[in-house]
């Protein structure tokens, strides 16, 4: 073993010394690891029982064809793995008692994880139903992959769990989430060979790059190299032992490969024992103030065959070591003769009559012993459910823009942001793609650093932002990090949030099920900030012109999701203020990071996002009384043509009566009891009148505003202006008039919908609707001739 020194072990010299050696003076007794055998013969005829039995679940008679499940779902492939990695996890807990739980990328290996869960009882903990009995035994085997039982994967209904593992990916960067700022729990991760195939997996094993040892804990990273998938080879399983350990020496780890089947439990205790030691060593070097530059942190991969301790082969087909035994290995069990009794071999060599006592009605104690104490069982770790404290959060009125300024949304934020991390030093952090300096919220390395420990700048120093051009491994480290209590900001280009869109939709069903689950305490919500947005990427193209993240959350149940438009720095303020109190959602907030007009002081800014929209009477005829058409804005640029639309049709068309309306709160708008924030009918008439034209200019794309008021009475009166696909590389202005939100296009759109009711006005329409088509033809000629748009249309609007 290394000693507590302030250094790494030493460069191996050759590729042949890569691999960290297995020490025989390490291996445990035979006494010591039989509980750790025996624990795993149960939990591995539990895994497989689930799959297989809805009765005689203990074989107290020969089996029956009757008592096999009618549709056999599950995955058996990755269950005996999981179980030895379960049981040794278990043995390094015992131990050290230290504080552990374990995160499961094959997310299909729930038979695995249930199966050690109600052995330990922390099943029993929460589901009394499964207490550990013949009672218990019998309703989790059968309750498997069964209606209102448990899925074939874990999910938040499950304890212990933080990670689904739907969708594969994700494992590893939720898992260094969690350790962030708990500098005594260290979380084992197994990564599935087919899982570290993904893009995202590739990227999260650079984690610990990012992980300072003095303020965080530490994961034990073990891919479960098994050689397949559902119907393939496996890249991993392809490579021999010298190209994993050079392959991951790179990345920075120590690799020791844990592959004698002969004593593998012996292997792999030593293995665990010899992980401990170097995560402590590491520690203990930087919490001391002899920190270890760019230290080398252990990683362990375990080689075992798919599906090991089941059938070997069936009709002359390897089984045990193939894709085969990926799923449900023997697939027509209840009837076909030759798959039933090689069921009733498989299923009683694991001689489990041995293991659980009838006449005690409980697992005999040999097998018990392997458990650590109960308050250290994985499934028990309040860290997995219980462990949220809201932030201590400051006022915003301190930071607050007089109205009539100029100040930019992420701006203001950037500075709430840093008082905030000056106040929850261990609790907030910032996750980002690289973005945050770009994105104007800069303020808040007034305060802190990045925490990149590779660094030669920051290395060493802690930090509350951790950047990565990854979206993927920022969003897993958001998941770990709120997932164990914590709150996160996640902030991004506006085009590119959409790369992690399936993996919030992973998260937003996994809190969905936790909210559903009594035990399960309320949570951080997701706070996403998307910014340098489409209106202002004029200069990068149309590759980052993209507002497609709105439409997927609004697809989310509703009652999880919020979307905010604030459309000037004090409603910026006062949004983030409020996203980072609020628990179990997923909060999405769109700002400028350019400088816009304040419209609001710091009390109308208040009401106005308590209300979620309002009447902005600055900007209306007659503070809005009795209007003949509603000019709505939602978004920040849309919203300033708008409040321009306004004044100009003040001047050229006096006769028509204008209302102006902003939404902040995208959620007002669906049919009334649709979302906890959507305005009753009697509101919702209110504000835009009951029957008078309303031309809705929006941030994103026009279907959105569609799908949300389609329940709304009288929706046909509503002209929708939104991004339409119509960008490049151009002015601001022109992005505007090219997708049609221009101030121009609002006010034509609000004399040909008004000029119908209104016959004053539909004796100018035509006159007027030209002179604005003209306009939009002269600035195109404009940009054409001087390459900028010009300065008056930057200005102000006048009332």
């Amino acid at each position: 073993m290394h000693s507590s020194t302030g250094s790494n072990p030493p460069i191996p010299e050759k590729v042949s010394d890569l691999l960290v050696r297995l020490d025989t003076t390490e291996i445990r007794s035979k006494e010591d690891l039989y509980p750790l055998e025996l624990l795993q013969r149960a939990t591995n005829y539990l895994a497989a029982s689930m799959i297989f039995l809805q009765k005689n679940t203990l074989l107290e008679r020969p089996l029956d064809k009757d008592d096999i499940k009618e549709r056999l779902l599950g995955h058996w492939g990755t269950c005996p793995g999981i179980n030895l990695i379960y049981a040794h996890c278990n043995h390094l807990i015992k131990k050290h008692s230290i504080p552990m739980f374990l995160v499961t990328g094959p997310g299909h290996g729930a038979p695995a994880c249930l199966a050690n869960l109600f052995i330990e009882e922390s099943l029993a903990k929460f589901y009394p139903q499964y207490s550990v009995n013949k009672d218990g035994l019998n309703s989790l085997i059968k309750s498997f992959s069964w209606p209102h039982g448990f899925p074939s994967h874990v999910n938040s209904e499950v304890p212990g769990q933080i990670h689904e593992g739907g969708e594969l990916g994700y494992a590893l960067s939720v898992s260094f989430g969690a350790i962030m700022d708990n500098p005594d729990l260290i979380v084992t991760c197994i990564v599935g060979d087919g899982e570290a195939e993904t893009g995202p997996t590739a990227t999260a094993w650079h984690s610990y790059k990012f992980i300072d040892p003095a303020e965080s804990g530490a994961v034990i990273p073990i891919l479960h190299d098994n050689g397949f998938k559902i119907s393939e080879e496996t890249i991993y399983g392809a490579m021999d032992d010298t190209e994993l350990s050079t392959l991951f020496t790179g990345f920075g780890y120590q690799v020791r490969i844990v592959s004698d089947l002969n004593d593998i439990n012996a292997d792999m205790a030593s293995s665990m024992e010899w992980a401990y030691q170097e995560i402590r060593r590491i520690q203990s070097c930087a919490r001391t103030g002899n920190p270890i530059y760019k230290p080398r942190w252990p990683m362990l991969v375990l080689r075992t065959p798919k599906g090991w301790t089941g059938p070997k082969e069936l009709h002359g087909e390897r089984i045990e070591g193939s894709f085969r035994s990926h799923q449900v290995p023997l697939p027509h069990a209840r009837v076909d003769d030759e798959e039933f009794r090689l069921l009733e071999s498989w299923l009683r060599s694991y001689k489990f009559h041995e293991l659980f006592d009838l006449s005690r009605n409980s697992f005999r104690m040999e097998v018990l012993k392997a458990l650590p104490k109960e308050d250290l069982r994985m499934g028990v770790r309040k860290e997995t459910y219980a462990a949220y404290e809201p932030l201590d959060l400051p006022g915003c009125k301190e930071l607050m823009v007089q109205k009539g300024d100029n100040e930019s949304c992420m701006k203001i934020t950037g500075q709430y942001c840093s008082e905030v991390i000056k106040m929850n030093p261990k609790r907030f952090r910032i996750f980002s793609p690289d973005e945050l300096v770009s994105n104007n919220l800069d303020a808040t390395f007034q305060v802190t650093n990045r925490n990149f420990q590779w660094s030669h700048q920051t290395s060493n120093k802690g930090g509350r932002v951790v950047e990565i051009l990854s979206e993927h491994t920022c969003q897993g480290w958001m998941q770990g990090y709120t997932l164990t209590g914590r709150v996160a900001l996640f902030p991004s280009y506006e085009t590119f949030l959409g790369i992690i869109t399936t993996m919030m939709i992973q998260y937003a069903k996994f809190i969905k099920l936790g909210m559903e689950t009594p035990w399960r305490l309320p949570l951080g919500s997701l706070n996403y900030i998307e910014t340098s947005t489409l209106w202002r990427q004029e200069h990068n193209g149309f590759s980052h012109q993209n507002p497609s993240f709105i439409n997927n959350l609004i697809n989310m149940k509703y009652e999880h999701i919020r979307i905010y438009l604030p459309a000037d720095a004090n409603c910026s303020l006062i949004t983030i203020a409020h996203c980072l109190r609020a628990k179990n959602y997923i909060n999405l907030i769109i700002g400028s990071k350019n400088p816009t007009p304040v419209w609001l002081s710091p009390e109308e800014a208040e009401n106005h996002c308590i209300a979620g929209a309002s009447v902005w009477k600055f900007a209306s005829t007659d503070d809005g009384l009795d209007p003949d058409v509603v000019l709505v804005g939602c978004g920040t640029e849309v919203t300033f043509e708008v409040i321009a639309a306004a004044s100009l049709l003040k001047k050229d068309a006096p006769e028509l009566r204008v209302r102006v309306v902003n939404v902040t709160d995208l959620m007002i708008l669906p049919g009334y009891g649709s979302h906890p924030h959507s305005l009753d009918n009697e509101a919702f008439e209110s504000l835009f009148t009951d029957e008078k034209p309303i031309i809705f200019n929006f941030h994103g794309y026009p279907s959105v505003i569609r799908t949300l008021l389609f329940d709304r009475p009288n929706s046909q009166r509503m002209t929708v202006l939104g991004y339409k696909e119509e960008g490049t590389t151009t002015t601001p202005f022109k992005m505007l008039t090219s997708n049609g939100t221009s101030r121009y296009d609002v006010i034509i759109a609000a004399i040909h919908s008004a000029s119908k009711f209104h016959p004053r006005l539909s004796i100018r329409a035509h006159e007027l609707i030209s002179l604005y088509k003209h306009k939009i033809v002269e600035h195109d000629k404009y940009i054409e001739k001087y390459g900028k748009d010009p300065e008056h249309l930057m200005d102000k609007p006048e009332f």
